[in-house]
């Protein structure tokens, strides 16, 4: 018998699932027609990660955020099957972590845990990660290893991991760690931009700053033609790298062109 997850049509069914997730984020109740477009393709828990944290972003970069149309009340409600509380908690902790809130992801995945009727799914146990991580506590890296143990080469979920390790600031060993992790082969293509972004700050605060400063190129390089999603960071992160790297080599801050420091 063929596998759900193989059967005919369904990247197709997929294609269209994740275009009307990101096509009209003003439109309320795209949400659950999401979550009724993944129950036809049965989507496990590695197509909704994908698909759920494209859109949450798509709607957040299109002002319209996830956290403006569902509520805690939503993600937590009982009854729902399977597939649609999913897609929910995908799509609205994913909003949580993109806008760096780490106490109240934390919380609520405490929550989800405690009333589901089964194990939480990887992905959202790697927010759970995140949310600590992005707090620099300790007990995130004893989330995030187990997390690693059944994540596979799952991009979307060394993703997360890797934004809190970079958001965590004071964790031990924090940026080894990242560096760490970014050797994992779904993350070590050396042309993903957000990745080499990430590497860039790990390398920064190692004191690696002409290594960072060929990281944050790269990515600057890697961007598609016109994206400016993340343009600024990285130019930021590129600005950080010129600064430390002149005050560690004791010399005036460099200046590009314009007058600005680079």
């Amino acid at each position: 018998m063929t596998s759900p997850t193989h059967r005919p049509g369904r990247f197709a069914a997929l294609d269209r699932a994740r275009a009307r997730a990101t096509a009209s984020p003003v439109d309320s109740s795209w949400p659950l027609h999401l979550a009724e477009d993944l129950r036809d393709i049965e989507a496990d828990w590695r197509t909704s990660a994908e698909v759920c944290a494209d859109a949450a972003w798509a709607a957040r970069s299109a002002g319209h955020s996830v956290l403006a149309l569902l509520s805690p009340q939503d993600v937590t409600a009982m009854g729902l099957d399977p597939i649609t509380a999913r897609t929910l908690a995908h799509l609205y902790l994913s909003a949580l972590r993109f806008d760096f809130r780490c106490p109240t992801l934390q919380r609520l995945v405490e929550q989800l845990a405690e009333t589901a009727r089964q194990p939480l799914d990887c992905y959202t146990r790697a927010l759970y990660a995140f949310a600590l991580l992005g707090q620099s506590r300790p007990e995130g890296l004893a989330v995030m290893d187990e997390v690693l143990a059944d994540a596979g080469q799952h991009t979307k979920t060394l993703h997360v991991l890797l934004h809190g390790l970079w958001l965590g600031q004071d964790l031990d060993h924090g940026a080894e760690r990242l560096l760490a992790l970014r050797s994992r082969p779904a993350l070590a293509t050396g042309s993903d931009p957000i990745v080499l972004f990430r590497v860039a700050g790990a390398l920064r605060r190692l004191g690696r700053y002409d290594e960072g400063l060929g990281a944050i190129d790269r990515a600057i390089d890697c961007l598609p033609p016109g994206d400016t999603s993340v343009h600024a960071d990285l130019v930021r992160e590129r600005s950080l790298l010129c600064t430390a790297r002149d005050l560690h080599q004791h010399r005036p801050p460099t200046r590009t062109s314009s007058g600005v420091p680079s």
